[in-house]
């Protein structure tokens, strides 16, 4: 039985914000998404821990407190440390991708060039995390 999240989405930028708003649109499932421009303005809605999300997806580089520097803090967190985060990033470096795992990111996903191979991914994930029994505890 799937279940509807709720998805905090760190993306500075406005483009990718829509493609992903748009892509959960279109879902059967209504998910809620909470928009942060960066990893400061995140933190900021998870400081107070009265929304707290099933999952993180964030891209890598981003103003004022970059992808790794964002996890670096949640991980630090009691509470927080456990939200899965999903890097959605167009950067293939090797480097980034074993610094994300080193913290415990739950995925790495390059961003594809063709919007349908985009919406395929998304659905994907989106389709698995609302499936995972670790949400629905």
């Amino acid at each position: 039985m799937s279940k509807s999240l709720n998805i905090l989405l760190i993306e500075d930028d406005a483009i990718e914000v829509m493609k992903f708003n748009k892509v959960l649109k279109n879902l059967e499932q209504v998910h809620k998404i909470i928009e942060a421009n960066n990893g400061e303005e995140a933190l900021s809605i998870l400081e107070n821990k009265v929304i707290i999300p099933d999952i993180i997806v964030l891209d890598l580089n981003m103003p004022k407190i970059n992808g790794i520097e964002f996890l670096s803090i949640l991980k630090a967190d009691d509470v927080l440390k456990y939200i899965p985060a999903i890097v959605l990033t167009t950067s293939n470096n090797h480097k980034d991708l074993l610094a994300f795992y080193r913290i415990g990111i739950a995925g790495y996903m390059l961003k594809p060039l063709k919007y349908e191979d985009y919406v395929d991914k998304i659905e994907k994930m989106i389709q698995y995390w609302s499936t995972n029994e670790l949400i629905s505890q």
